[in-house]
């Protein structure tokens, strides 16, 4: 008989790896994850909320590097094109680049009471430490080293009338680009004043297939909108790791022992011209 699917063996959480990697090293327990973790927060699970990560594709790399190719608005001078007055992406010039991966980090402090109890110290792990490293990973992806908000080529939009025609104008934008807009990153504050009243534009936007990801990495009064998908690829080793090391001068306010998380990743823009960071009021 072929097994069912409450015959399926049940993978663990990262927390629960690393509880029983601690109860057989103790301290010099470390695990490697075949995959992301900042994906695996449970949080995730329940409630609809989308993590920076999640509008872009990611692909898999197995250097320690990426090539990839990306278009770049001609340079002065460069001679006019057919059709580029009705389709500018006809005079952008193509390029190749590589990038590398880089760690992002994020720490937690251990209440040593927790190193008794494997369920408590895996829930620890799953909620806190997980969460801190997605979070740090929206730091990379939009204002860190490498992230979209320092990639050259994006462009600034001053705002319109209101924060909802300042959004869908930056959507047009795109559009006239040669893009689709398919995601919005901008701050929670904004989120909650701006749109949260407004369910018939975030309906329209699902609608049109544009999600949005609310962040405090990115200033109130602005939002980062753009083609995501099409745009943009994190480049993903594939791996994370989770152990005890000793955090950096000033990561806590006091002595302790820690636990650090990583993931190894890159971000490369591929198409600048169809991101924009659009100025709400």
């Amino acid at each position: 008989m072929p097994p069912t699917s409450n015959d399926q063996p049940t993978v663990p959480s990262p927390g629960q790896a690393f509880a029983a990697a601690f109860a057989a090293a103790g301290t010099d327990a470390r695990i490697d994850v075949p995959a992301a973790i900042t994906a695996r927060f449970p949080g995730f699970d329940r409630r609809p909320r989308l993590a920076v990560r999640d509008l872009f594709k990611s692909v898999r790399a197995e250097g320690p590097d990426a090539k990839y190719w990306f278009e770049q608005r001609p340079a002065d001078g460069a001679r006019a094109v057919r059709d580029e007055a009705l389709r500018p992406e006809a005079g952008f010039e193509f390029r190749f680049d590589r990038v590398a991966l880089k760690p992002t980090t994020a720490w937690v402090q251990v209440p040593p009471a927790l190193l008794d109890d494997p369920a408590a110290l895996a829930g620890f792990i799953d909620f806190r430490l997980l969460v801190r490293l997605a979070t740090a990973e929206n730091q990379m992806l939009t204002l860190g080293r490498g992230g979209l908000l320092e990639a050259p080529g994006i462009r600034r939009l001053p705002a319109g009338a209101d924060p909802v025609s300042s959004l869908l104008s930056a959507c047009d934008h795109v559009e006239l680009m040669g893009g689709s807009a398919d995601g919005v990153v901008m701050s929670t504050t904004d989120y909650y004043r701006y749109l949260v009243p407004r369910q018939d534009i975030v309906a329209s936007l699902t609608a049109l297939g544009i999600r949005i990801a609310r962040t405090r990495m990115v200033a109130a009064g602005t939002a980062i909108v753009g083609d995501f998908f099409a745009g943009a690829t994190i480049y993903d080793s594939g791996r994370s790791s989770i152990g005890f090391a000793r955090p950096p001068e000033g990561t806590f306010a006091r002595d302790g022992l820690a636990l650090q998380g990583e993931v190894r990743t890159a971000l490369a823009v591929h198409l600048p011209t169809h991101f924009f960071v659009a100025s709400l009021v």
